[in-house]
C-alpha cells in the first residue's frame, strides 16, 4: 500500500506545486514529503521532479508519469466512491458553466433525456465566454474548451476540438483562394478577442496576424460575419460543421489548424466524494459526443 501513497503524495506534489503545500493538505512533514518523492524516484531510477529553491517542475518522465498517475489514482476513487454510495441516486441542483455558443447549440439542446433519466436533479446552466472560478462561484462542473495541461482542475476530455480556417464561396470567388499562409496577409480576417492566430502547419507553428474591418468581443458576431461574406475565420467544427457538409462553407488552406491538445473538457474540483449528480452529468456527455462527435461526422479532417 505504500506504492500507492507514494504515488498519492507525488500527485498532491505536481497539484500544489510545492511539497509544503502537499505536507499541509495531507498533514505530513515536509521531510516525510521529501522522502517518499525520493523513494519514489529511487524506485523508477528516474528523477520525476525538478527542485531549485523558488519552483518544482516536472521532468519529460514525470509529465508522462504523472498523467498516468492521476489516471490511476481517479480510478480507484471512482471504484471507492462506487462501492460507499451502493445505489445512491443523483440528485440536487447542478450548477454548470459553459461556454455561450457551445452551451447553446450542444449543451442546452440535450438536457432532456438526462433530465428524464435523474428526475431527482435540477440542473442549472450559465453560459458564459469567461473562465468562471469554479470553487469560488459554487459551481459543480464547467465544459471548457482549451488546452489543459496544466489545470489544477480535474479534467475529462468529452470531445476532441478541430478548429479550421473557412470562408464562404462568395468570398473566396471575389478575393481568391489562398494559396499560402502568406497569402491570408491580403485577405479579410475576422476573429474575436485576439491580435493573432497560433496555426500548426507543415512547417510547424506559425502566427498569423489579424487584420480587417471588424472588431468584436463576440464569439457569435464573427460567426455570423463569416456566414455573411465578410473575411475568413478560424472556427470550430463543432460551430460550423453543418455549414462546411452543406458548402454554405468552404476550408481554407486545410494543411493549418489548431494543435491538438485543445480539445473539450469537463472540469470540476475533485473526483475525491464525487457527487453522483456530478458524475452521471460528466458521463452523460462523454457517451453523447465522444470520440468522433456527431458535429464532425462526415467531414474530412
Amino acid at each position: 500500500m505504500d506504492r500507492f501513497g507514494d504515488l498519492d503524495v507525488f500527485a498532491h506534489v505536481v497539484t500544489a506545486r510545492s511539497m509544503s503545500a502537499a505536507a499541509r493538505e495531507l498533514n505530513l512533514s515536509p521531510a516525510v514529503i521529501s522522502k517518499r518523492i525520493r523513494r519514489l524516484e529511487d524506485r523508477l531510477g528516474v528523477r520525476l521532479l525538478q527542485r531549485t529553491t523558488r519552483q518544482l517542475s516536472l521532468t519529460e518522465a514525470g509529465q508522462g508519469f504523472y498523467e498516468r498517475v492521476v489516471s490511476i489514482l481517479g480510478s480507484i476513487e471512482e471504484a471507492e466512491a462506487w462501492v460507499a454510495s451502493g445505489t445512491g441516486q443523483a440528485r440536487g441542483t447542478l450548477r454548470v458553466s459553459a461556454p455561450t455558443s457551445f452551451g447553446r447549440m450542444h449543451v442546452a439542446p440535450h438536457l432532456k433525456p438526462f433530465l428524464d433519466a435523474n428526475q431527482a436533479v435540477n440542473v442549472e446552466l450559465i453560459l458564459s465566454d469567461a473562465f468562471v472560478d469554479i470553487v469560488a462561484d459554487g459551481f459543480d462542473v464547467a465544459i471548457r474548451i482549451a488546452d489543459l495541461r496544466d489545470s489544477s482542475l480535474v479534467a475529462k476530455r468529452l470531445a476532441p476540438n478541430h478548429r479550421v480556417l473557412c470562408a464562404t464561396p462568395g468570398y473566396l470567388a471575389a478575393r481568391g483562394i489562398p494559396g499560402t499562409i502568406e497569402d491570408l496577409a491580403r485577405h479579410t480576417l475576422i476573429a474575436h478577442n485576439a491580435d493573432q492566430w497560433r496555426l500548426d502547419g507543415p512547417e510547424g507553428q506559425v502566427t498569423v496576424k489579424i487584420n480587417g474591418q471588424l472588431r468584436t468581443n463576440s464569439s457569435e458576431v464573427v460567426r455570423e460575419a463569416l456566414l455573411a461574406g465578410v473575411g475568413i475565420a478560424l472556427r470550430s467544427t463543432w460551430d460550423v460543421g453543418p455549414e462546411l457538409k452543406s458548402g454554405a462553407l468552404a476550408r481554407v488552406l486545410p494543411a493549418y489548424s489548431v494543435g491538438k491538445r485543445v480539445a473539450v473538457y469537463a472540469v470540476y474540483p475533485s473526483r475525491r466524494h464525487m457527487e453522483h449528480k456530478v458524475r452521471a452529468f460528466v458521463d452523460y456527455l462523454a457517451e453523447l459526443y465522444g470520440a468522433t462527435p456527431y458535429w464532425d461526422e462526415g467531414l474530412a479532417l
